[in-house]
């Protein structure tokens, strides 16, 4: 999946929304930040609100319709998009990140946590696709095995049908010659 660096609709925003919050919040940096349990429904819902703020504006919505989206005055969300905040300068940083293709494996666990999914290392990751084409391959050709054999099978159950009719053929002739003599 994609991330939409410049969201169109709002889907793409809401996705960029969820990717830049998440993002964000596991940033080693962030997580020391929000350890402190008093600070920690601030710290969230602001980044929620910088997270928001900044994918509305990449996708080109004014402040006014910004706010009034989020429920908050203008002026908040001017001073989280201008990175007068701690959460918008987070926020903001970890776009950056994101744009460069820095954060790429802390992307992907995120959208792979967004869909259910546990989080896997890269390297995992990698190693389990690796295994899981080396496997759909070994399938693909059990497959052709199984065609072929029974194709085989096929072809000798019509010679036994083929070798059982000149057999009763056979037994038939004889009884017909047993008869005679």
């Amino acid at each position: 999946m994609e991330v939409p660096l410049n969201p169109m609709g709002r889907e793409e925003i809401h996705r960029l929304e969820s990717i830049l919050l998440f993002a964000t919040l596991f940033r080693p940096e962030v997580i020391e930040l929000i350890k402190d349990p008093a600070e920690r429904l601030t710290w969230v819902d602001s980044l929620a609100v910088a997270a928001g703020a900044i994918a509305r504006e990449k996708a080109g919505m004014t402040v006014r319709e910004i706010a009034e989206e989020l429920g908050r005055t203008e002026a908040t969300i001017r001073k989280h998009l201008k990175g007068e905040t701690k959460a918008g300068q987070l926020v903001r940083e970890t776009y950056e990140l994101i744009k460069q293709g820095k954060l790429d494996e802390l992307v992907k666990n995120v959208e792979v946590l967004a869909k259910g999914g546990q989080l896997v290392a890269m390297e995992e990751y990698e190693k389990l696709k690796k295994e899981k084409e080396e496997l759909e391959a070994k399938l693909n050709e059990l497959r052709e095995q199984v065609k072929k054999l029974e194709e085989q099978n096929r072809e000798l159950q019509a010679k036994l049908e083929n070798v059982r009719k000149v057999l009763s053929d056979a037994l038939e002739r004889i009884r017909e010659i047993e008869k005679l003599l």
